[in-house]
């Protein structure tokens, strides 16, 4: 879906999840300006846009058209409504790229971080317009994820707020309004609760890393989708969700910061399917196998929902 009024927005970072947001709003209607310093990123951003474009089957030839990439940030920023900040999550260096959009943008231009997990009030702390500041936590991918956290911060304006929602929900995206920032918002903490506790269960020799894998896709996993887990406790009732509680956490993992197995498989160079072993060990054809069924499922539905908002 279109917003009625088309804008210039600025994008900061063409890598994985810059190029996503790129097109995300030029499909929505509007003029994208890419900021991508590497030489060997910007090359490829083309392919990369195009690519989504046949995924999702997009057939408008004026989208991609919408799409300019630029190696300096001030042509990239000046005049947008919007600037999303997509670079690496180092908080000095996000710092660095607000205080040059602070210079290079209107003082009422709309800059937000798409930061996973470090508070916008951190990254916009030295800044003289600290109310236009607005974490935005796309999902990977974010072209085909609908959910976007839009986070408030102790500074950020009321009408920031309602204006990116309104934004992404004309782009066909599905924002949620996250009233305090808190490191990793709502979804990353949810997220990597169960990433610790299942780390933990592998470390103790409950299960192996596939089981664990089996358990959630199979199990709870096929209901996620479409059951929250405030939904969940409510359909079975509290009182049984206090009655499990009172039995389970007790016995919850408590080690006091990542677990001493995810640091030594990083310390052994084990990274996961990019170096073929991590919690599991990977072939480059089960990696790319699990690849694909993702990113056809995650297309899927983009495609479904497109075609309800038609």
């Amino acid at each position: 879906m279109r917003d009625r009024t088309e804008q210039k927005i600025g994008v900061v970072g063409g890598g994985l999840m810059g190029h996503g947001i790129a097109y995300l709003l030029a499909a929505a209607g509007h003029r994208v300006a890419v900021f991508e310093p590497s030489a060997e990123i910007r090359a490829s951003l083309a392919a990369r846009l195009q690519a989504i474009a046949d995924l999702l089957e997009d057939d408008d030839p004026a989208l991609l058209q919408r799409i300019a990439v630029h190696a300096t940030l001030a042509p990239a920023v000046q005049g947008a409504a919007f600037v999303f900040e997509a670079a690496p999550e180092k908080l000095p260096l996000k710092q660095k790229i607000f205080a040059e959009l602070e210079q290079f943008t209107a003082p009422d231009t709309i800059l937000a971080s798409n930061s996973s997990a470090i508070p916008s009030t951190e990254i916009g702390r030295h800044l003289a317009h600290r109310e236009r500041v607005v974490g935005t936590h796309f999902w990977n991918p974010p072209h085909l994820v609908p959910l976007v956290e839009v986070v408030q911060n102790e500074k950020t304006g009321a009408d920031v707020v309602q204006r990116t929602i309104q934004l992404l929900r004309d782009a066909g995206k599905m924002p949620v309004h996250v009233r305090r920032d808190v490191p990793g918002f709502v979804g990353n903490r949810l997220q990597h609760a169960m990433k610790r506790e299942a780390i933990a269960l592998v470390a103790a020799g409950v299960c192996d890393a596939e089981t664990v894998d089996i358990v959630v896709r199979e199990g709870f996993g096929a209901r996620t989708a479409v059951l929250g887990p405030m939904e969940q406790s409510d359909l079975v009732g509290t009182n049984l969700t206090l009655d499990i509680a009172e039995v389970l956490y007790a016995d919850l993992d408590r080690t006091p910061g990542p677990h001493p197995l995810l640091r030594a498989l990083v310390a052994a160079g084990k990274l996961g399917m990019k170096t073929g072993e991590g919690l599991r060990k990977w072939t480059p054809e089960q990696a790319d196998a699990v690849r694909t069924r993702l990113s056809r499922f995650l297309a899927a539905q983009a495609k479904a929902r497109k075609k309800d908002l038609a």
